[in-house]
């Protein structure tokens, strides 16, 4: 009987283990990199996600609304359906925002409790892998600033108190103000930009809308892949050279999620993978082109005098 009975017991035991074990496992499909648009009652968000599993448990980094890519606090498949949370220190929001969503056909969508207190929207894409079979033929050169105006840029907030100038033929950060967007759209390219930081400054240039390398002088006390030459939340460049008041030289070469990048005639990125987008995007749609913009919403001066881009021949 006293065997019988702690047969069962183990039974039982093992019979819920694996019950949890199933629960904390995700179906395949559900791996992977996700291109995640939020929808709010007035706006759409660009976000990223990153699933993975080992030992039946399931881990995720998320790019939110801002910022850089970050591990989440919870990520879990039970019941069907997909839940992970964002923190709210991470959200500015008074709880954190709790996703639950399922994957139809190719589709991951869901609702968030979004930070205004209302209920919102997601859907998400699988990310591309943009991966290239050849080597691009390059095009010729287009200068995207002609030293002296605005012109073929447009700024966020047009009305802004504080905005982007030209001064001495130089494209000034406004600090505390709008982004600037190019009015061009490409995919693969050669990029060229010349600037120059003030003291306890930060700006960046972000590659077709998407991600960031970042421009800086003030961040030393954040991660190596917030520092200058760096791919924001996810590459570090190696050397550093983040001396202010000098003009420095960037050229950067992005095939498909391939990023090389030259500061100052020294290789600082080689050859290396983006995984997915920076926060501040303009949009989660990766396999498609997009503008080069500028940041200004950062501390302080930065100062642009040359941006050229090579587009790849189609």
């Amino acid at each position: 009987m006293l065997r019988k009975t702690g047969c069962r017991i183990l039974i039982s035991l093992l019979a819920l283990v694996t019950l949890a074990f199933a629960q904390s496992s995700v179906p395949k499909g559900y791996l992977g990199r996700w291109d995640l648009t939020l929808k709010s009652a007035g706006r759409e968000y660009p976000t990223w996600l990153e699933l993975t599993e080992k030992d039946g448990k399931v881990s995720a980094q998320m790019t939110g609304r801002w910022g850089n890519a970050r591990p989440l606090p919870k990520a879990e498949f039970s019941n069907g359906q997909l839940t992970f949370v964002s923190p709210k220190e991470e959200e500015d929001s008074k709880a954190d925002l709790v996703f639950t969503g399922t994957l139809k056909g190719e589709t991951l969508s869901g609702t968030l409790n979004g930070p205004d207190g209302s209920t919102w929207s997601f859907t998400g894409k699988r990310a591309p892998s943009l991966k290239r079979t050849r080597e691009p033929q390059w095009g010729r050169p287009v200068p995207l600033f002609n030293g002296k105006d605005l012109a073929g840029w447009a700024m966020t907030d047009p009305n802004a108190k504080t905005p982007w100038k030209v001064v001495d033929g130089a494209l000034v950060s406004p600090g505390h103000g709008p982004e600037i967007i190019n009015d061009q759209k490409f995919m693969d390219f050669k990029l060229h930009v010349e600037f120059k930081c003030d003291e306890n400054s930060n700006s960046g240039v972000y590659l077709r809308g998407r991600y960031e390398v970042q421009v800086e002088t003030n961040s030393i006390q954040e991660p190596p892949s917030h520092h200058m030459g760096g791919v924001y939340g996810f590459i570090a460049a190696v050397p550093e050279n983040r001396e202010a008041n000098v003009w420095h030289t960037y050229d950067i070469t992005l095939v498909g999620r391939t990023i090389t990048v030259v500061q100052d005639g020294k290789t600082v990125i080689d050859r290396q993978e983006i995984p997915g987008i920076t926060g501040g995007a303009l949009d989660s749609h990766e396999e498609s082109p997009g503008p080069i913009y500028l940041q200004g919403s950062e501390d302080g001066h930065v100062y642009y005098r040359s941006i050229v881009i090579t587009p790849a021949k189609s």
